[in-house]
């Protein structure tokens, strides 16, 4: 848990700038949901990163929470051209509040269609009181030609909860264009009931219309899985003791009812081609509940999506080529993201393994590279990363969590997706790694470490500070 403090970190070395979002063209790029931009908060062509800190403190409000937007450019991110986002930012709704943990997850899409990305929060755990106790929330905050400003609450359904004082709402987001019109819709996992919107929103936060689910669904996924253009809605009942599955599907109609999947399970999850062959597959994480150690599933989309009775693949750290070897504890799958991240037109998974022991150090922390390929995901040239590896900044130490989340993104724009990883137990404010992809996978050699107090977050405590949430997470634990 060393110290790292690198305040002027990049992907790829930049000139300092003021502290401030880079100013953009007066209209958007090209509409903030097209695959290479749908995270771009202000309409210059190139995906911004999104990092919760949840257990930021506020003034003297221990665990507020907060959340760091680093713009991106063709030099990559950077903290000079960064944005920090608390409950008591001007026009963000609510007041910030002790173990609040705002950013506990984060999410982005273009929800009034205005050809900007917004920023979707969830504050799980706020607190509303005697009467509806940790009931949680969710904050849309909307994207523009100078970046993120003002905001509203996306309300749950009537009849939420159903008296429940437990609801954590915002527990996962997950975005996606369902009906095809343009305009995505939004769905929020909870241990209560799920719920969907569909777009466009106005700037008070209302959706065009609004379903809520049934049975605890706390875990949420969007993506194409059949080519017809149109996401499929996946929920998953995420972390039940045990148990991880299973899971179901909506195709097209957030009104549907949902089809179950019996053979599948995780607790999150995403969606990406991993075989190239034009069909969204469908990634989960199972880091207990099956292969000890931890696993993650794939299951293969098609013409007709995915089959009830398809059988996911499992690959753990005893899959042939996967480095390390599956032991109870290290939950193998905790986080993943899928993204390409050496330009082969087939997606890649990355996945954390934050539990990891390294040497000695117990809890240390680990990310792991799972190529794509024609014959889908497997082990072959599969990398694995910790703070010890030649040219990941710091060491690994004990209770760093490297890899508590993990995310792809495409953030200098030159078709290969950069790797950020969460180390939220690093020091008392958190660390989060990001290097540049290549034909060869991630660049270790002049990669970055941001360290929470360079990204301007005032530490909290030394658990799940800042690189706990990242757009890839979808589930709270």
């Amino acid at each position: 848990m060393r110290r790292v403090l690198t305040a002027g970190a990049v992907l790829a070395a930049v000139a300092a700038v003021p502290l401030a979002p880079p100013a953009s063209a007066a209209a958007p790029y090209k509409g903030a949901n097209t695959a290479t931009v749908q995270d771009d908060f202000n309409g210059d062509g190139y995906r911004d990163v999104v990092i919760g800190a949840p257990d930021a403190k506020y003034g003297s409000v221990t665990k507020a929470g907060a959340v760091v937007v680093l713009y991106g450019s063709a030099s990559g991110v950077s903290t000079a051209h960064r944005q920090v986002i608390t409950q008591a930012t001007t026009g963000i709704p609510g007041t910030p509040g002790k173990n609040d943990r705002f950013g506990q997850t984060v999410t982005t899409a273009d929800l009034d269609r205005d050809g900007y990305a917004d920023l979707v929060v969830g504050t799980p755990r706020k607190y509303f009181g005697l009467q509806q106790g940790l009931r949680g929330s969710v904050t849309v905050i909307w994207g523009g030609p100078g970046g993120l400003k003002g905001g509203a609450d996306i309300a749950p359904p009537a009849g939420y909860g159903q008296g429940s004082l437990y609801c954590l709402f915002g527990q996962s987001l997950a975005t996606g264009d369902m009906n095809g019109d343009g305009a995505p819709e939004l769905a929020v996992g909870s241990t209560c009931q799920s719920a969907t919107y569909t777009g466009p929103f106005t700037r008070s936060g209302k959706p065009a219309s609004q379903y809520l689910g049934t049975g605890r669904k706390r875990s949420v996924v969007m993506g194409d899985v059949d080519g017809d253009g149109k996401a499929e809605l996946f929920s998953l009942p995420g972390p039940v003791l045990a148990d991880s599955g299973p899971l179901s599907v909506v195709q097209d109609d957030p009104a549907a009812t949902p089809a179950a999947l019996p053979l599948a399970h995780g607790w999150y999850g995403q969606v990406g081609d991993v075989n190239g062959d034009g069909y969204g597959d469908l990634v989960t994480g199972v880091p207990s509940g099956g292969h000890s150690g931890g696993e993650i599933q794939v299951l293969y989309g098609g013409a007709h999506g995915i089959a009830t009775d398809q059988q996911p693949m499992a690959i753990h750290q005893d899959t042939p080529g996967v480095p390390g070897a599956g032991k109870d504890g290290g939950q193998f799958g905790s986080s993943l993201s899928v993204g390409d991240v050496d330009g082969d037109k087939y997606a890649d998974v990355l996945v954390g393994v934050p539990y990891k022991t390294v040497g000695s150090a117990k809890w240390a922390g680990e990310a792991v590279l799972l190529r794509g390929s024609a014959a889908g995901l497997t082990g072959a040239k599969t990398t694995a990363y910790t703070q010890n590896t030649a040219g990941v900044a710091g060491t690994a130490e004990s209770e760093d969590y490297f890899g508590w989340a993990v995310h792809l993104a495409d953030v200098d724009k030159d078709g290969k997706a950069d790797a950020v990883v969460g180390a939220p137990g690093e020091n008392t404010d958190g660390l989060v790694w990001a290097a540049r992809g290549s034909a060869g996978g991630p660049v270790t050699n002049g990669s970055a470490a941001i360290s929470g107090q360079s990204a301007g977050i005032t530490p909290g405590s030394a658990a799940l500070s800042f690189g706990a949430a990242l757009p890839s997470t979808a589930v709270t634990r």
